[in-house]
């Protein structure tokens, strides 16, 4: 789901590093001292679970996880995910410097939102509805980056349309891949370390 360098428009790209911009601020803010150990595991789950992707044009799929980091880490979901694709694009050119203000919006967006909006019913002690609840906590947030990335294309050009289909066509079996990944994860986490489900204050402290 990188989008490479030189196929979006400029208008995209300012507009992707403006809105990334603002969610890692938002982020930074949220993110304690004693959450700093858990957003690094994270940071390097999402950067190992993206590296073994196939090329769709000039985007890619491969597993993204952003559901996890968003149920995990509502609105610090953006410098985690930030910090994955810094090192992805520094490291292995997954991506790129311009586009990365877009690829951090397109990956981290859908994650804060369906994170916050799903967590109390992942946290609920009904089984039947946890599961299902972290099974779409997992498969949306990829199904809406997806989107997001096509979205981004189809706007930096019409000639981008038949791959924006090829994105959105390409990730459906990366949703529903996830969609079990983080239901069997959000399942292990209540077992054995159900806090790191509840919600936090997404706030520093004075």
């Amino acid at each position: 789901m990188h989008i490479s360098e030189g196929v979006l428009s400029a208008p995209v790209l300012i507009t992707g590093a403006v809105l990334a911009a603002g969610g890692l601020a938002a982020g930074l803010r949220s993110i304690r001292s004693e959450d700093i150990p858990k957003a690094s595991i994270l940071s390097a789950v999402f950067f190992v679970a993206s590296l073994i992707h196939v090329n769709i044009g000039p985007s890619s799929t491969h597993l993204v996880l952003n559901g996890l980091i968003g149920v995990i880490m509502g609105i610090g979901a953006f410098p985690v995910i930030f910090l994955g694709l810094l090192l992805q694009g520094l490291l292995f050119s997954f991506g790129g410097m311009t586009t990365l203000g877009v690829n951090t919006f397109n990956m981290a967006a859908p994650a804060v939102l369906f994170g916050y909006l799903l967590r109390p019913a992942i946290n609920s002690k009904n089984l039947g509805i946890s599961t299902i609840s972290a099974m779409l906590g997992g498969s949306l947030p990829v199904l809406s980056s997806a989107l997001l990335v096509a979205l981004s294309l189809y706007m930096s050009g019409s000639q981008f349309l038949g791959v924006a289909y090829e994105v959105i066509i390409g990730n459906l079996p990366v949703v529903i891949i996830e969609a079990f990944v983080v239901m069997f994860c959000v399942r292990f986490l209540k077992k054995v370390r159900p806090g790191v489900l509840e919600p936090q204050t997404d706030a520093a402290p004075a």
